[in-house]
């Protein structure tokens, strides 16, 4: 299981993913013993670059091939992943690039997380209507441009302004974006990479038990 995350093979993952059921293999312990950990494996090479973005969107399509089969099966059975928190993503109002985003979106997922992907160039009071509608524990928002990174700003004010805050956090990412500009227009964190976003993610749910560990 582990080692069809790695490789990148969506076929073999959901393969697996079904022998599982012949073997007596409960579906979460398939996902967070099996398939998890080969997205881990993916992620820590990918933060110290000795794989590369095609390598780590072609495990997040395995990952997903896997949790097709495997999340029908929980529902089926009555039994959920528990989850560890709901996060809402977007893009900045004015961009239309998702690829970080959507990577982040399936890591979140594969690790336990209720995520609400918003789309792209979506407008800040979204953002803040959806954490108000979703009871959202965090906020994600990417942007690739420099003219688009005022709108992660915008969303930081709209969910203070719906009062949402300091419950909702919000965590921003992109291209552009850096450690002084998350700080400067008071979000939660920032990461540079989608592997830096789960990690940050965790720690700010608190769950340091399983929080993947990037230098």
């Amino acid at each position: 299981m582990r080692q069809s995350i790695i490789d990148g093979a969506p076929e073999a993952a959901a393969t697996l993913a079904q022998k599982s059921f012949v073997l007596g293999i409960a579906p979460l312990e398939a996902i967070d013993q099996g398939f998890v950990p080969g997205m881990n494996d993916v992620g820590e090479q990918f933060t110290l670059r000795t794989v590369f973005l095609p390598d780590m969107m072609a495990a997040a399509e395995a990952m997903k091939a896997a949790m097709n089969v495997l999340e029908p099966v929980l529902k089926q059975q009555g039994t959920e992943r528990p989850c560890a928190g709901k996060v809402i993503l977007g893009t900045a109002k004015g961009d239309i690039h998702e690829i970080g985003k959507t990577l982040v979106g399936t890591l979140l997922t594969a690790h336990g997380f209720q995520v609400h992907d918003l789309g792209v160039d979506v407008p800040s009071d979204h953002f803040a209507a959806a954490a108000a509608d979703l009871a959202a524990d965090i906020v994600g928002v990417s942007a690739l441009l420099t003219t688009t990174m005022r709108g992660q700003k915008a969303v930081v004010e709209a969910i203070e302004h719906a009062g949402l805050r300091p419950r909702v956090k919000v965590i921003v990412g992109g291209a552009p974006v850096t450690r002084r500009w998350a700080e400067e227009i008071r979000a939660d964190g920032y990461a540079k990479d989608a592997m830096r976003a789960v990690a940050l993610v965790q720690g700010l749910m608190g769950s340091h038990s399983d929080t993947i560990r990037v230098s």
